[in-house]
């Protein structure tokens, strides 16, 4: 065994340890209403673990989704744990400790093909190898904290239905580890190590995919450190790298025509004529700016942020700084690739979900983070490796600043991650964050629909009224239905008179038979017997409950 071997693997379970720590608190925390009633509470396709469920889950896809493996994870923790969230969030919190460990073994292979690994010297320099022992192991424990603590990480392990993020996350890590390794084997061993390490890394892939198709971007990852570090183009491997590439490639290919088709099935992408590529890219570059801002400054990190409407300038600005500073990275890495192969290691598994492929409306989100900020993570704990070996026998300030602005880093880290974890409470807590960051209309309509829910009916009228203030744009042409949440809830609170005001600018608006009928009960409520009587005829036989009603074709979503 190599010298860094065994110095790796104890840093993995340190780093993993740390982890697990950190985000036990997240075992407190329940579901929020945000998907989780979708993956879990309300699945169908976790509450059994038979043959034909097993099978079902592998043959057909659940809200449009093929991710086989997650509903089996989430299945397994439903036959333990029920509905007990603690559960599931301990699921999570594990798969995330042993990615942190991946990630520091991954960063140990990354480490030796830079050939800074310490090796053992005897006699005199001894001491000094000791050192650059410690050094090592040190920026392998930077490499895995940085990323497994840091506050961007909390919203792919505290989400119960992030456990596609965290599971995925394993199997990709796994088969990048794997590659490296394969990478670097000879391939004259008549042991055939090298060819197990292929297979386990095309294997641990095609199982990432079935957590969660994000990595299908992981072949050209994979070109890229072929390209880069691993500088195996030379000559003529060129043609071998390639070929074994293609069982990558074809997988890749036929999972990103199946993820297409079956969301163009649910209607889950945006078309073009709703959403011009113009705006696409500019959303894109905002998002590729803010996760780089929220990288190295994680503040203000929030569970939602929405594509705001109409699109604000600033977007524009920032992603003219994005290309500017692509152009610098490019033109300054044409000599050491390095830092083109971190920006293509940072871009790569962005591209999925960024505006260019919009499926919803969210502008950008934490949580597509988890592996994009593999590449930063490792390179930040490089060049802190080398920047202290540099001045091991000189400048001992700026080696000790050095030291403490790692360590403080790590510590505020924590904090932050500490401090976001209780966000994930409830789905009170979870709308309250959004609100206090982003206090957008959809933001305030979402939590005051929670509060009617929670008979809090004061702070829902509190914030329907703001969210009438300040519409969404798009939202003018419906904005009856606000009045309508209003007046609902100003019903159930008692003040029916209030109701009576908002139903009535809501029929104004829309004549549904819903509103006739709530109004109807208002106006019975304070004596104004015959009016409701007239109310309760418009509405006829509708008994359903008050939802968004999208024009006059009365579609309505929940």
């Amino acid at each position: 065994m190599k010298s860094g071997n065994s110095l790796s693997i104890k840093i993995a379970v340190f780093a993993g340890i740390i982890s697990l720590l950190v985000y036990l608190k997240a075992l407190s925390c329940g579901f929020i209403i945000l998907d989780d009633p979708l993956y879990v509470q309300d699945n169908p396709a976790i509450r059994s673990l038979s043959l034909g469920s097993v099978f079902s889950m592998f043959t057909s896809t659940y809200v449009n989704w093929w991710m086989p493996l997650t509903w089996l994870s989430l299945a397994i923790d439903y036959h333990f744990w029920g509905l007990n969230p603690y559960g599931y969030h301990l699921t999570n919190i594990v798969l995330h400790a042993l990615n942190t460990a991946l990630m520091v073994l991954v960063a140990d292979e990354i480490f030796k093909i830079s050939e800074i690994i310490p090796e053992k010297i005897d006699g005199t320099e001894r001491c000094e190898a000791e050192n650059n022992n410690l050094h090592y192991g040190f920026s392998l424990l930077i490499a895995g904290l940085l990323w497994g603590i840091h506050p961007l990480r909390v919203e792919s392990v505290v989400w119960v239905t992030e456990r596609k993020d965290v599971l995925n996350g394993l199997f990709a890590l796994g088969s990048m580890l794997c590659y490296l390794r394969y990478a670097q084997s000879n391939k004259s061993d008549i042991s055939k190590q090298w060819l197990f390490q292929y297979f386990l890394a095309f294997g641990l892939f095609c199982l990432s995919l079935m957590a969660k198709s994000v990595t299908v971007v992981i072949p050209v990852v994979f070109l890229a450190l072929d390209w880069f570090i691993l500088e195996r183009f030379h000559g003529s491997n060129f043609r071998s790298v390639l070929i074994e590439k293609v069982p990558f490639f074809l997988v890749s290919a036929v999972m990103t025509v199946a993820t297409i088709f079956f969301i163009g099935e649910a209607s889950f992408l945006i078309t073009n004529e709703n959403f011009p590529f113009s705006q696409r890219f500019v959303v894109s570059g905002n998002a590729i700016f803010e996760y780089c801002r929220l990288l190295l400054y994680p503040v203000g990190i929030v569970p939602l942020h929405l594509i705001p409407d109409p699109i604000p300038f600033t977007y524009k600005i920032k992603t003219v700084i994005v290309i500017f500073l692509t152009v610098i990275c490019i033109y300054t890495g044409r000599k050491n690739g390095a830092r083109i192969l971190v920006l293509l290691c940072f871009v790569l598994p962005l591209l999925p979900v960024l505006a260019f492929f919009q499926n919803g409306d969210q502008s950008f989100a934490a949580r597509f983070t988890y592996l994009p900020s593999v590449a930063p993570c490792i390179a930040f704990a490089y060049l802190s490796l080398v920047l202290y070996r540099r001045t091991l026998k000189s400048r001992i300030l700026l080696r000790f600043a050095l030291s403490v602005f790692i360590a403080v880093l790590i510590i505020v880290y924590i904090g932050l991650t500490q401090k976001l974890i209780p966000v994930w409470n409830n789905s009170e807590t979870f709308w309250n964050r959004v609100v206090e960051v982003e206090p957008s209309a959809i933001a305030l309509k979402e939590r005051g629909c929670l509060f009617v829910q929670m008979k809090k009916y004061d702070l829902a009228v509190q914030d329907f009224s703001q969210a009438i203030k300040n519409p969404v744009a798009v939202w003018l042409p419906y904005i009856y239905n606000l009045y309508a949440f209003r007046g609902e809830a100003e019903r159930l609170a008692g003040n029916n008179e209030n109701a009576v005001k908002d139903f009535t600018v809501a029929i104004g608006m829309l004549p549904h038979p819903v509103y006739y009928r709530l109004r109807g009960i208002a106006l019975k409520e304070i004596g104004r017997a015959v009016e409701a009587e007239d109310d309760f005829k418009r509405a006829g036989d509708e008994v359903g409950p008050l939802a968004w009603y999208w024009s006059k074709t009365l579609e309505y979503q929940k």
